[in-house]
């Protein structure tokens, strides 16, 4: 299915020059969101594995869903701050600065074969991240799956030997 019609661009967002590509005109239609999420579900059937960790926020979005599509247990990446319990976290850079994301210590088991799920890759730096933290609880990292690619960004060489799936590309 070709996704692009359902996914708006936005001029000059966040910043000027930035054209952004909103999801949230494929949310709201069910029926495209449940195929997104179904195609999603065949890769990641192939990949045998047992958990899918997504980072804050609209990592929930794809992850939690193919999560409960496959059956699997779904461990968040937040934000600093937000987890109740004991946390491990990694700090990554951001066009205007600095942010760090957390896992609960508990949130992956060592040798748990896990997919990363995100709505994006761009530059990689929240993925590349998120990678840090899995791989410091002992996860497998088996692949990453997006709902959409910026290829020109290149965040695919932050995850050198990593099996890398997007719907959609730019």
């Amino acid at each position: 299915m070709d996704y692009k019609p359902y996914i708006r661009i936005i001029e000059n967002f966040p910043k000027e020059g930035i054209r952004f590509k909103d999801i949230t005109t494929l949310l709201k239609d069910g029926n495209t969101y449940k195929q997104a999420i179904d195609e999603i579900a065949e890769y990641a059937k192939q990949m045998q594995i047992d958990i899918i960790a997504g980072p804050e926020a609209r990592g929930f979005v794809i992850g939690a869903p193919l999560a409960y599509s496959l059956g699997k247990g779904f461990a968040p990446v937040r934000k600093e701050g937000k987890l109740p319990s004991e946390v491990i976290s990694a700090d990554y850079d951001l066009e205007y600065g600095k942010d760090r994301l957390s896992m609960h210590k508990d949130a992956i088991q060592p040798g748990q074969r896990v997919l990363i799920a995100d709505d994006l890759l761009a530059t990689g730096g929240t993925i590349s991240t998120t990678i840090k933290l899995v791989e410091e609880l002992g996860g497998v990292i088996v692949g990453a799956a997006f709902l959409i690619e910026l290829t020109y960004l290149n965040g695919r060489d932050k995850m050198k030997g990593i099996d890398v799936f997007s719907l959609v590309k730019y």
